[in-house]
């Protein structure tokens, strides 16, 4: 009979329930509980292995799509650790719950999308399901990437009112327990509600295994297992072998650790020496067919024996759909591995060559360097590594490569320089340019003679430098390395352009900048990869976005994101980072709030593994604006502690600095001036800052510290001297046409005006400042300036419709789907005459210090001991503003100043 295709075996043995031929025992009580916690976003079935988990949520699922749930499952293994498989197979999952498809074929062996679009289709997927459904992860305790563990937390957040996650673990996976515990929205399903009554031992020992025990034998057997349930059937099976049933019992131990193993062994001494033979040789193999099976044992009828072993029920468990092929139970695998090293060390080696042999005939080379390394067989595993290498490298898969490599004796590699390089690439992309640069110095790779490895050399240290925020040394020594291009290696090229490229825009040469990348993708032709296809596009979206074309940047990072999906294989999304984190922030721009924040769940980790600063700021402080703008405040201030925390430990200060400012920001728009001005003071680092004026850093075209203290002289100062300090700056983003940054600062030129009661030509600045972030789809540039900007928008709104004149009505539609954005708090305000009338007498300065005050909440004497003047100053000062504001009361006067933009 033929060996059924591996790819088939994979996506069943994953997307299905194991057909389990031990306990069939119905659980009505724990099944009840799951269907009864309708409210729960996340049923967590958690005990140690043996106890059922499985069987429980088979049992549920049955039940679930009885009554006509939907519902699709995923069993989880060590490999899904990588996050694009993991993500492969959760896509296939879920498209059974959406009924859009199903996927075929396996991962090792066939092209898929970016990451990042897979995450965000999953999610958006499952957040726009209407009816009720369920999706079952089973083994999630294999799973320990932050990756592939925080876009659970981020689907299980956004799960629709009837959809739940219903998850089988060992362990306490990190997965926000807490915070849905607190919520009501967490059910947890532990190993005393999972033991055996004595009831349900009985209907298990004697009515399905049909064992002759007394009650008294059924008693001691349920005291010793303590309602284990796999510990019950190897039970039952050494029982179905021994004539004393008593005496077995009395032997028996129940310490929990020892059960399985001691039980496994009793059962597997039992068997005929050619079936444990077979048992222990094929125990380091994950899914067996006939023939692998007989690849590892030539003089073995393969087919024939998991025939027997089937039919007696023996360990196997039978792939749903596919009769032929089985997989061990995961425990009794693992005794079964531990025996074999035990007694056949000796043969361990050559099983695992056998395997990675049939793997690379099968040409799935991932699996096959898996055994290879696995098996200690190196030297097969560097061959295999020096062919499909560079191809894994051009896919951007650097973690896999990364784990790989950190297996490998450093003995071992220092014989070949292309595979370390190779290491250091994947270090670079995985842990960082730091530990790219010392592993690059540890092997005297710069040193080597070898012309494959030049110009990996050449590319390597500019990017690590400018990843580090060394622009001028990338430069300085990118540039000894662009004349001997092309060289042999067009990866290492593209990437050296590409590097450069990025450096020159960074230091402000737009054009040399550009050069490189044009004459990038005409030299990439045939050679080109996904990863600097990606750069590429990323680098000139930059460019774009600095200069003021948001709707051109916008289009090429969505292209640049989309670059790997032409990737063979499911492409590593460490690279991605770069052009993942600056399209989340052109949806942001749109004010499409939560898909960016689907966006940066999956590639703000990412950017924080590799380190880049630019992009660790980024993604932290959208996210933060995001929490600010729902309201969650304490979960905005602390996404910006994490981040400047970690800005601390990398001896990153650009992120600490910039991290205070954007807190300052927050502060500002809560009105805690005190609070803002001190967290503006901490960031003042004045050496830091003069470098970044001289520098295009994309986390700080907007935010620096110059602005931010123009925005704090705004609110809390003297809106004149602010005008004076923004026409120097709007001056200078000019001449460097920094023209993003231009029309940022007219807009809070347009708030100072405002706020100095000069509304006409406030007015004629907001027209200036919407009909350019009309033509280029700017929204959160001026939303996130507050109510000062919401409020300027509607009397710009409102002037249009005074004066009769027909509007265009794209600026029309523009300018709705900004007071949309600012909420109902700035469209509620009153009619447009108003402001006009009431500030004929303009406020005097302190005037206005006293309405920022009143506005916090001070009251007259504590007004008058913040201005110095008598409490009776401060009286003259209200009944004033009080007039000039046609206000009959404090609160009036404040809610009327704030409508107007003066507080």
């Amino acid at each position: 009979m033929a060996a059924a295709s591996p790819n088939r075996v994979l996506m069943t043995s994953k997307l299905n329930p194991p057909t389990s031929r031990a306990v069939q025992v119905p659980r009505t009580d724990v099944v009840d509980k799951i269907m009864g916690a309708s409210a729960a976003r996340l049923v967590l079935v958690r005990a140690p292995a043996g106890f059922g988990k499985t069987t429980v949520m088979s049992q549920c699922m049955t039940r679930m799509e009885e009554q006509g749930m939907v519902t699709a499952w995923l069993t989880l293994d060590d490999a899904d650790n990588d996050v694009s498989r993991f993500l492969w197979y959760l896509n296939a999952a879920v498209s059974q719950l959406t009924e859009d498809g199903k996927e075929t074929g396996s991962p090792e062996d066939r092209t898929f999308t970016s990451t990042g679009d897979a995450a965000l289709d999953i999610v958006a997927r499952l957040s726009e399901h209407q009816s009720a459904f369920a999706l079952f992860l089973d083994d999630f305790e294999r799973v320990q990437d932050a990756a592939v563990l925080g876009l659970i937390r981020e689907i299980v957040e956004h799960l629709p009112r009837r959809g739940q996650f219903i998850i089988g673990t060992r362990n306490l996976p990190e997965l926000g327990l807490g915070r849905l515990r607190a919520r009501g929205q967490l059910l947890e399903i532990d190993a005393r509600q999972l033991r055996f009554t004595v009831e349900e031992t009985t209907d298990f020992l004697i009515s399905r295994r049909h064992l002759a025990l007394t009650q008294e034998d059924l008693i001691r057997i349920h005291d010793r297992t303590e309602g284990w349930v796999t510990a019950l059937w190897l039970a039952s099976l050494a029982l179905e072998s021994h004539d004393s049933p008593e005496a077995f019992i009395e032997r028996f131990s129940g310490a929990d650790q020892t059960i399985s193993d001691y039980l496994a062994y009793d059962v597997l001494a039992l068997q005929p020496q050619p079936v444990r033979d077979f048992l222990l040789r094929t125990s380091i193999l994950r899914h067996l067919n006939a023939s692998i099976c007989q690849a590892l044992l030539p003089d073995t009828d393969a087919e024939a024996m998991l025939s027997h072993l089937a039919s007696s029920h023996t360990f196997l468990t039978p792939l749903d759909n596919d009769e032929n092929t089985y997989r061990y139970h995961s425990l009794f695998a693992e005794f079964l591995k531990a025996q074999l090293n035990a007694e056949h060390p000796e043969e361990i080696p050559a099983l695992h060559r056998a395997a990675s042999q049939w793997y690379e005939n099968e040409n799935r080379p991932v699996p096959a360097i898996d055994h290879a390394l696995e098996g200690g067989d190196y030297d097969r595993a560097l061959g295999l590594l020096r062919v499909h290498a560079a191809n894994l490298l051009s896919q951007g898969r650097m973690r896999l490569l990364s784990k790989w490599f950190s297996t490998i004796p450093p003995e071992q590699l220092k014989q070949d320089e292309e595979l370390q390089m190779t290491w250091v690439w994947a270090l670079c992309f995985t842990r960082g340019p730091t530990e790219a640069l010392e592993m690059l110095e540890e092997t005297g790779l710069e040193q080597s003679t070898n012309p494959q490895i030049r110009p990996h050399v050449l590319a390597i240290r500019p990017l690590t430098l400018s990843m580090m925020d060394r622009q001028e040394e990338a430069i300085e020594i990118g540039e000894r390395g662009l004349p001997e291009l092309p060289t042999c290696q067009p990866f290492a090229d593209m990437a050296l352009i590409n590097s450069m490229a990025s450096s020159y825009s960074v230091m402000g040469l737009y054009n040399k900048a550009r050069q490189l990348l044009d004459g990038a993708r005409d030299a990439q032709g045939t050679y080109a990869s996904s990863f600097n296809v990606m750069y590429s596009e990323t680098v000139e979206g930059i460019i774009d976005m600095q200069e003021g074309r948001q709707r051109q940047a916008a289009a090429r990072f969505r292209l640049a994101v989309g670059a790997t999906r032409q990737a063979s294989s499911f492409s590593q999304a460490n690279g991605n980072a770069w052009a993942g984190v600056l399209h989340a922030g052109a949806i942001y721009e749109q004010n499409q709030l939560d898909l960016a924040a689907r966006l940066l769940h999956v590639y703000g980790p990412l950017a924080r593994d590799v380190g880049l600063p630019d992009h660790m700021l980024l993604s932290d402080i959208m996210l933060a604006r995001i929490a600010f703008s729902k309201g969650e405040i304490d979960q905005a201030f602390r996404i910006l502690t994490e981040l400047e925390h970690l800005g601390h430990i990398r001896n990153l200060s650009r992120v600490v600095a910039t991290t205070r400012l954007e807190r300052s920001r927050l502060l500002l728009l809560q009105r805690r001036y005190e609070a803002a001005r001190q967290e503006l003071d901490r960031a003042g680092d004045t050496d830091l800052w003069q470098r970044v004026q001289t520098l295009r850093l994309p986390a700080n075209d907007l935010e620096y510290r110059e602005l931010s203290e123009i925005r704090m002289e705004i609110a809390t100062g003297d809106p004149d001297k602010a005008l004076a300090e923004l026409d120097r700056e709007l001056t200078y983003a000019n001449d460097e046409q920094r023209f993003r940054r231009a029309l940022k600062l007219k807009l809070l030129k347009a708030i100072a005006l405002h706020r100095g009661t000069r509304l006409r030509e406030a007015l004629e600045i907001m027209a200036d400042v919407l009909h350019v972030a009309s033509s280029e789809g700017y929204l959160r540039l001026i939303v996130d300036e507050g109510a000062a900007a919401g409020t300027l928008v509607l009397l710009y709104s409102q002037s249009l419709r005074e004066q009769g004149e027909r509007t265009d009505p794209i600026l029309a539609g523009y300018i709705q789907s900004l007071l949309d954005a600012f909420g109902p708090e700035i469209q509620e305000q009153a009619p447009a005459s108003e402001p006009e009338n009431t500030l004929l007498d303009p406020l005097t300065r302190k005037e206005i210090r006293v309405l920022q005050l009143l506005s916090e909440g001070y009251s007259n004497s504590a007004m008058a001991e913040k201005l110095f003047v008598s409490d009776s100053t401060v009286r003259t000062h209200l009944r004033n503003i009080n007039s000039k504001l046609n206000a009959s009361s404090r609160t009036q006067a404040v809610a009327i100043a704030r409508r107007l933009g003066i507080v």
